[in-house]
């Protein structure tokens, strides 16, 4: 294996093998004619794909289902990886490698490590509903003034959200990281990466049931957030939810609050709905106010503007500048994403579901001026609740006076036959076990000019209907 030249400004810092083998309590292995000095190299990247790995990377073999890392280290030295970390050494060493007894945990402690090593600010935000926008809000105020990293998709539990820290370089100034849990400790091994100088909860609603049981469960899951914020750290909580404004101390300091009611320290005033174009408001900033015209619709979107102003004023952003990051803000790929084909306009909701996100994207729904036609997939991890939740779900989509609600999956029968209950509504209602008897309807069931919202658990996989309605 030949010595590898590292370019410095596209370097890890500190991320050394000698200092990687410490932080992630390995054992460091070398070939017998390599040359030692590569200990104090620092590595350009660390992946746990075989297939992005670049010259000076570290890869992470790990053991998945369906692939074993392991089965790929020859390739990733043949790339000239700067080292690989392992739970298994191979038969013949052909570069560096760090036993481990467990790489997943590596992973986490190299992100630890790492985070260490940059001084940087980071946002965390977790929440029942509403964290992808939340972040992508807070990220487009913040990119206004500093070198922003975002969380990327879904990179936001225990694989990813290591993976994310691990791609941050020393331009960046404030890392936005998204962070998603189901179950309890799950939140406290991510502060404990993270270390969030501000830690936001979007609210605490009813999401992995299963393992959480109830809200308070949830509110008990989300709050150890705040486990390694450091003692300079703020909380910023939507005031709005009954369990958030329980938290009166957070690290011996009153909590930053939004929300609609003029008592929290960022509210909205002259709301003005513009249908599915957005909303424009007055977001009152502490001691100034912006008007704005948030460019997606729904009301939930206001409190999305309200906690990106929040932490921008926090941080030292400009009114002017929150205002600019607010107005740029672009929906993403399966979050209330509106998609205008020939003959629909599609909203594409469907990359997960739980009752107050269901009802959210029904409010969306019911501003538009066209026919109206909701497609409602399975909600899953609600636990024992799950028909009652399935059923009230049902009961709300009647209230809006939509034109049509397709149900489909084993769990939305309950919902179907609520709706059905429910006789004295105009609303046609149609109920599929499967998405493929509904697709095998779909085209006979809508009308050219229809607004249709596809709405499910992502286990629904109502992507491939996104992709035949477009």
């Amino acid at each position: 294996m030949e010595q590898i030249q590292t370019v410095s400004t596209m370097t890890m810092k500190h991320m050394t093998l000698s200092n990687i083998t410490k932080a992630c309590g390995g054992t460091l292995y070398y070939p017998e004619n390599l040359n030692r000095e590569l200990e104090e190299v620092e590595a350009t990247q660390v992946v746990l794909d075989s297939r992005s790995i670049h010259p000076g990377g570290v890869f992470i073999a790990t053991k998945g289902e369906r692939v074993d890392g392991h089965d790929f280290i020859h390739q990733v030295l043949e790339k000239k990886a700067l080292a690989v970390i392992c739970e298994q050494l191979p038969a013949v060493i052909e570069g560096p490698m760090i036993l481990v007894n467990n790489s997943f945990q590596a992973l986490k402690d190299l992100a630890e490590f790492y985070r260490k090593q940059l001084q940087i600010k980071v946002v965390g935000i977790t929440g029942s509903v509403g964290k992808t926008s939340t972040k992508e809000f807070i990220a487009s105020v913040l990119e206004q003034e500093f070198q922003v990293l975002k969380t990327q998709g879904n990179f936001n539990n225990e694989v990813g959200l290591p993976l994310t820290v691990l791609s941050l370089r020393q331009h960046h100034q404030v890392a936005v990281l998204e962070m998603g849990i189901s179950d309890f400790g799950e939140m406290h091994r991510l502060s404990k990466i993270a270390k969030p100088d501000i830690a936001v909860i979007t609210n605490i609603g009813q999401c992995h049931l299963e393992n959480l049981k109830d809200r308070d469960g949830v509110l008990q899951a989300k709050t150890e957030i705040f486990d390694y914020m450091p003692e300079h750290g703020l909380a910023i909580l939507n005031g709005d939810d009954d369990k958030l404004e329980t938290i009166t101390l957070v690290k011996g300091k009153l909590p930053i609050t939004f929300g609609r009611h003029i008592r929290h320290d960022f509210y909205a005033q002259h709301i003005e709905a513009k249908g599915l174009r957005g909303t424009a408001c007055k977001l009152m900033l502490k001691k100034d106010f912006v008007d704005v015209m948030i460019p997606l619709p729904g009301e939930h979107m206001v409190s999305n503007a309200l906690c990106a102003a929040a932490v921008g004023t926090y941080l030292g952003v400009k009114k002017e500048e929150i205002k600019k990051g607010i107005e740029s803000v672009k929906s993403l790929t399966g979050r209330s994403n509106l998609i205008q084909t020939e003959r629909y306009l599609v909203i594409d909701d469907c990359y997960n579901a739980n009752p107050i996100s269901m009802k959210a994207a029904l409010d969306l729904l019911s501003m538009a001026d066209t026919r109206k036609v909701a497609i409602l997939g399975d909600m899953f991890e609600l636990g024992d609740k799950e028909e009652a939740h399935h059923r009230d779900v049902a009961r709300y989509a009647l209230e809006k006076s939509l034109d049509m609600v397709l149900f489909v999956g084993a769990l939305s029968q309950k919902g179907y036959e609520e709706a059905k209950h429910q006789s004295q509504h105009e609303t046609e209602i149609f109920f599929f076990p499967t998405k493929e008897e509904l697709l095998a309807d779909l085209e006979h069931l809508l009308l050219p000019g229809d607004t249709i919202l596809v709405k499910a658990s992502h286990g629904m996989h109502f992507e491939e209907l996104i992709q035949v309605l477009s």
